[in-house]
């Protein structure tokens, strides 16, 4: 599936810097298996899946679309394609096949549709409610092309997304085509218990490290670099892991919100970390784990049916999702901290969004040393070259290399961030949405944290400006950025 879509899809952010996820799920619509894609989007697939199958009826040559945050969703330029597996005389789905993929543009107040200046979630872009994108075989495509291009703030580019949403199909019809074939060949009893004993395995896993580890509590407490904070306590028992939130900070005033999809997620990919087990990202391995988030905290925060009255969430995808996943490593105490964040950087005008990552050091553990210039954590994407940077977009990439001692030092050190510097050609509206510039990557057992991380604009003329975390500005012809990120925290005194 992942190959089908890569391969279909026209924009740089899906066929270059493969930012998407497919997944197959279970009749419950719980994740069973993906392809090594993006956590914060596995993770968050089993609940927009069971949420929208609340929403709207599944039936067969149905797939259904949607980017609502309260159905699962993470972001608004992450457009998730959902499609239903029948067997023949079978009135409910033997199971779902599911692809995610972040649009560069989906419209919004800025261009790139992650603007950081966004108060609601209506001036982030175009909002899609569950609907079907197919119903019974049939395409409701225009209907979807006619809702990107309306609204106060439509996509910049319609042609790209409609290019985009056509490989999601096509990667979603090869699943499809591949697991009708199973149930074909074996029956959908085989099919349906082949899927169980995937997720038992998982729920078998963690058991296991639950009775041969001496953790029994841990809390923790991770502050934004605006210092908005989030509280976690994790304790064992027999019954399994209970995962709470109590504590964490109200709703945020600007994009940090994130979505309870977001938090399953990050619990999800940790606790699949922390067993240290090779299997797939798998819903089975939640089974005996109770998460409790509290209401109206910027984890949890309330929607309502009119998306100017909804929280902004943008930056909760990206930089909330990875200090949660801070916050639980620490509770657990079982790495240094990485990066800690995906150092979003978007740039555009009124013709294109253009949207990438970039990553930074890994933490340190009991017995290895942190990566240096890699995605960590909640993200897994590619950079693009910069001969396709330079050849389809108005910028000059001047820099991009290791931050050499950016990692801390310890017994096993962290790895190093990296130097991303860009000279902008033309006039540009651009966004960053990053962390780990004001509150430093921690280092456990003794290590040292990483060193914070830090965007500096320089203009003609004029003295260079050390930008914030979440940062806005219009550039100019000759302007120049440069984002150095951070580095992984080290592990033990050195």
């Amino acid at each position: 599936m992942g190959a089908m879509l890569q391969r279909s899809a026209i924009s740089t952010n899906v066929k270059e810097r493969a930012d998407f996820s497919c997944a197959l799920l279970d009749e419950r619509g719980e994740l069973v298996a993906n392809a090594p894609h993006i956590p914060v989007h596995l993770g968050a697939l089993g609940l927009c899946v069971r949420m929208v199958a609340d929403a709207i009826e599944f039936r067969p040559g149905d797939r259904i679309i949607t980017n609502h945050p309260a159905f699962g969703g993470s972001h608004l330029p992450d457009v998730t394609v959902i499609s239903p597996i029948f067997v023949e005389r079978e009135s409910k789905p033997i199971a779902f096949v599911a692809n995610r993929a972040h649009h560069a543009e989906i419209g919004g107040i800025s261009p790139g549709s992650m603007p950081p200046g966004a108060k609601h979630l209506a001036e982030e872009g175009v909002v899609i409610e569950p609907q079907y994108l197919f119903e019974r075989g049939e395409s409701r495509i225009d209907q979807i092309s006619d809702l990107l291009g309306s609204g106060p703030f439509p996509s910049r580019n319609v042609a790209d997304n409609l290019a985009d949403l056509n490989a999601q199909v096509a990667a979603n019809r090869r699943g499809e085509g591949i697991l009708s074939g199973w149930i074909s060949e074996f029956g959908g009893e085989v099919v349906r218990a082949h899927l169980e004993n995937l997720a038992v395995q998982s729920q078998t896993a963690l058991n296991r490290h639950l009775a041969k580890s001496d953790f029994t509590s841990g809390t923790a407490i991770e502050k934004l670099d605006d210092g908005w904070e989030i509280a976690v306590k994790i304790e064992s028992s027999e019954s399994g892991l209970s995962v709470s939130f109590d504590g964490t900070s109200g709703v945020h005033p600007g994009n940090f919100n994130a979505t309870p999809a977001i938090i399953r997620s990050a619990v999800l990919y940790v606790l699949r970390l922390w067993t240290g087990t090779e299997l797939p990202l798998n819903e089975g391995l939640l089974r005996d784990v109770t998460i409790s988030i509290p209401d109206n905290c910027f984890l949890n925060p309330a929607f309502s049916d009119v998306a100017e009255e909804c929280p902004a969430v943008v930056g909760g995808n990206v930089e909330t999702s990875q200090r949660t996943v801070d916050a639980l490593i620490r509770a657990l105490g079982f790495q240094a901290s990485s990066q800690g964040t995906m150092n979003n950087f978007i740039f555009g005008n009124e013709r294109f969004g253009y949207y990438e990552t970039i990553g930074g050091g890994a933490g340190a553990g009991p017995d290895f040393a942190g990566a240096s210039g890699l995605h960590t954590h909640m993200t897994n994407t590619a950079i693009t070259d910069p001969e396709i940077l330079e050849h389809r977009y108005p910028v000059r990439l001047l820099e991009f290399s290791i931050c050499e001692g950016s990692g801390g030092n310890g017994k096993f050190p962290g790895g190093d961030g990296l130097i991303r510097e860009v000279e902008f050609l033309e006039p540009l509206s651009v966004s960053l949405l990053t962390q780990h510039r004001v509150e430093a990557p921690f280092g456990m057992n003794g290590g040292d944290p990483g060193e914070r991380g830090k965007q500096v604009l320089t203009r003609e003329d004029s003295e260079p400006e050390e930008l914030e975390s979440v940062a806005a500005f219009l550039a100019e012809p000759g302007d120049v950025l440069r984002i150095e990120t951070p580095g992984g925290g080290g592990w033990g005194e050195a």
